[in-house]
């Protein structure tokens, strides 16, 4: 009986020796910090647009094994919209891969504060040019209450910039995207511009009753207005004007900073 309790303890112990170290693991990424994509705190969306933006960034998260994220809140808690984004990146469990890959953009109603904060790969996808480019884009809307809209823009510029970082050239200062113009914009300026010049071809055409056409250039001439007797040049001075030309040294790229938890990240941000 004695042996078949040691045999039984015994068993326990070597069960539970083995278990623990995984728990341990476990318990540095609590499963309730492991927070979706979309966190929408502030409550700005409805639950049908909070569902298509969700399976939007769930897409090209998945796609491009790089997180893209938003965080909506009321306040921030005392911290910078800096040390929010960064913290809550940080600290519920976004990012791919070791270098924790990922973008995610802070919106703060209480002061109105938006913040971009980039890690791993999300550094070189989106320089600081670039997220004053995706910022100029999806403020406008965000600033006027579209918020639905300007997520689903935010969104997408993140997915262009990944795949053109995946290049090798990633979008920077000198080689931002370019916006295109509808097809049909540059028939109407065509057209407009044609109208415009009849008209004032025909104006003109209408004040010219009076002239008549010649047909040879000695008829356009005063018959002894010009007499030239002598010509030469003289060189009377010579000003060499130098400029220097000031090179931009603003070469692009992310600036960084170590957050918290130790972590590097990049991002922007500003007021909305």
């Amino acid at each position: 009986m004695k042996k078949r309790l040691f045999t039984i303890l015994f068993t326990v112990i070597l069960i539970f020796s083995t278990v623990l170290p995984v728990s341990a693991a476990v318990e540095e990424m609590p499963p309730e910090r492991l927070l979706p994509r979309l966190v929408d705190e502030a409550d700005l969306l409805t639950d049908e647009e909070e569902a298509d933006i969700l399976e939007q960034l769930d897409e090209i998260s998945e796609r491009q094994e790089c997180d893209v994220a938003v965080v909506t809140v009321d306040g921030l808690d005392g911290k910078s919209a800096m040390e929010y984004a960064d913290d809550f990146y940080d600290y519920n469990g976004y990012g791919f891969g070791e270098e924790k890959d990922g973008i995610l953009l802070l919106v703060s109603m209480e002061e109105r504060d938006w913040y971009i904060s980039t890690c791993g790969f999300g550094i070189t996808a989106l320089t600081d040019a670039g997220i004053e480019y995706v910022a100029d884009e999806f403020l406008p809307m965000l600033s006027d209450g579209d918020y639905s809209d300007a997520f689903e823009k935010y969104a997408e510029l993140c997915d262009n910039f990944i795949t053109q970082a995946r290049t090798g050239e990633p979008y920077d200062v000198g080689n931002l995207p370019k916006g295109t113009v509808p097809a049909f914009w540059i028939f109407v300026d065509l057209l407009i511009g044609f109208v415009i010049a009849l008209i004032i071809g025909m104006i003109k055409k209408s004040a010219l009753k009076s002239v008549v056409k010649n047909t040879q250039a000695q008829d356009y001439m005063v018959s002894g207005s010009m007499v030239l007797t002598k010509n030469w040049d003289h060189l009377v001075n010579k000003t060499v004007t130098t400029r220097k030309i000031e090179r931009n040294e603003n070469s692009g790229g992310s600036s960084t900073h170590t957050s918290s938890s130790g972590r590097t990240h990049g991002g922007g941000g500003g007021k909305f």
